[in-house]
C-alpha cells in the first residue's frame, strides 16, 4: 500500500543544514578523550564525518519526489508514490529520519532543519 501525495502545484523546498548532531558528537568526544581515548576518538571521527556530510549533502522536496544532492550533483531520487511510511525518531531532539519504500528502507541522520523536514513530509507524503 502506498501513501497519497500532493499535486504538482507544490513548490520545491531545499532543506537548510543543521550542524546540531555533528557538533554535539565532537564536543562530547573532548572529555571522552581523557577518560576513554579510543571511545573519544570514535566519537570525534564520527562527528567529523557527519560534519562533512552536513556540508555536502542536501535534500530537496519537489512535488513528486525527494531528491538527494551532493554539492550540485543529483545522486538519488525517492518518488513519493513508492513510499509506504516515514517517521522522525525522538521528536524532542530529532536525531534520525526513517522512511520505507516499497522495496527498501532508509535511515538518515537529521543533518538538516527538522521542522522544515517534518512540514514537507506532512504536506507531500502524509503518514498512513
Amino acid at each position: 500500500m502506498t501513501t497519497s501525495f500532493t499535486d504538482n502545484s507544490v513548490s520545491t523546498v531545499e532543506l537548510k543544514p543543521s550542524y546540531n548532531i555533528p557538533v554535539v558528537l565532537v564536543l562530547a568526544a573532548i572529555p571522552l578523550l581523557f577518560v576513554q581515548p579510543w571511545l573519544g576518538g570514535i566519537f570525534s571521527v564520527f562527528g567529523l564525518f557527519l560534519m562533512l556530510q552536513t556540508v555536502t549533502i542536501r535534500l530537496s522536496f519537489t512535488a513528486a519526489e525527494l531528491n538527494v544532492y551532493r554539492g550540485e550533483k543529483l545522486i538519488r531520487t525517492f518518488p513519493y508514490r513508492q513510499w509506504q511510511n516515514w517517521r522522525i525518531f525522538w521528536e524532542p531532539v530529532p536525531i534520525l529520519f526513517y522512511f520505507k519504500e516499497v522495496k527498501s528502507i532508509h535511515f538518515l541522520p537529521i543533518l538538516f532543519d527538522p521542522k522544515t523536514l517534518k512540514a514537507c513530509l506532512e504536506e507531500r507524503c502524509p503518514r498512513i
